[in-house]
Formats: C-alpha cells, structure tokens, sequence
C-alpha cells in the first residue's frame, strides 16, 4: 500500500473500492470518528538561533576540547561555558566595548575561572592528605572520565564473572580448532 497517497483510512476505502480487499469490520467505526491528524509545518523549518551562537561557535573554535571537559548537562540550572561566554561578549559589547576587546576579555574570564577551579580541586586534595582522609570526588571531572568510571565495573567483572570466563574460554577454543583447519 506504500504506492497509495493518504491515511490508513483513505487507503483502505479505495482498496475495498476495487474489490481487492473485503471492508475489515474497523472501517465504519474508524470513518465515524478518524484519528487526529497534525498539521504539516508549510515549507522548511527555520532553525532557533540565539545571539549568542556566533560567539559560542567562536569558543569552540577556539578551545574544542571544551566541548568534551566542559560537557553540556541538560538537567543542569548552569548553562555550559561557551553560553556564558557568548552572552559575556554579548553584554561587554553592549557596553560599549569591541568586539575584539570584548573577546579577550571573555577569554582572560574563561582561563581564570578555569584555572581557579583547578587550583581550588588541588588545594581540596592537599588538605584532605594533610588531615589524613580519602581525597574527595573531583567536582569537575572529564565526561570521559565518567564515562570510564561507569564502564569500570563491566570491565572487572568481565574478569571475574564465571558466565564471562566460559564464554572466553569457548572462543578461545573455536579459534584454536579455527587455527588447526587452517592450511597455514
């Protein structure tokens, strides 16, 4: 039925229409009361655009391993720092400042807001061996970094769980006989 334009509805009248198909007992139910249909958008959807987004593209531009320690959080209040970074040039500018006045100003602002958390992680870390307890959780950690640390408890079982060791030992089989059919 793909080569038919229209809905379930209208298709299937017109195959009871030419008698290729008997009316399914649906039909008269479905015509009295059919199913919502939604509005097709006329033409292209135009795309969301802040005044931001040139600048933010000029972050990533200029710093694209941000994008990776820098990680978007959807369920975060705080915007990522390319947006704060664009509106701060965006409000420098309104300002009175330049442009490029305004883009090394947010730059100096980024570098040290990073290097401050960086050195407040450290001094975190200093105190916790000084007084002798477990270092605290890094509160800036790489999303790579999370991202292993989940994968971390899949890869020690692997080693460890006995269903895992079976089936490794089963493949290392099926490549041992593989090996003695082989005509190397």
């Amino acid at each position: 039925m793909s080569f038919m334009k229209g809905d379930l509805i209208s298709k299937t009248r017109k195959l009871v229409k030419g008698l290729a198909m008997a009316e399914p007992i649906w039909l008269k139910a479905m015509e009295q009361s059919p199913p919502a249909t939604f509005p097709q958008p006329a033409g292209k959807i135009p795309t969301i655009t802040f005044p931001e987004d040139v600048y933010v593209k000029k972050f990533y531009k200029k710093y694209p391993d941000s994008k990776y320690h820098d990680a978007i959080k959807i369920s975060a209040f705080d915007p990522p720092p390319s947006r704060i970074y664009g509106l701060r040039v965006l409000e420098l500018k309104e300002q009175g400042v330049s442009e490029e006045q305004a883009l090394a100003v947010a730059d100096m602002e980024y570098l040290a807001e990073k290097k401050a958390k960086k050195k407040a992680y450290a001094r975190l870390k200093q105190i916790a061996r000084l007084e002798g307890k477990r270092l605290p959780p890094n509160p800036y950690p790489s999303p790579v970094k999370e991202i292993q640390a989940e994968e971390r408890s899949y890869v020690r079982r692997r080693f460890h769980d006995p269903k895992m060791l079976e089936i490794i030992e089963q493949q290392k089989a099926e490549a041992k006989e593989r090996f003695r059919g082989s005509d190397w």
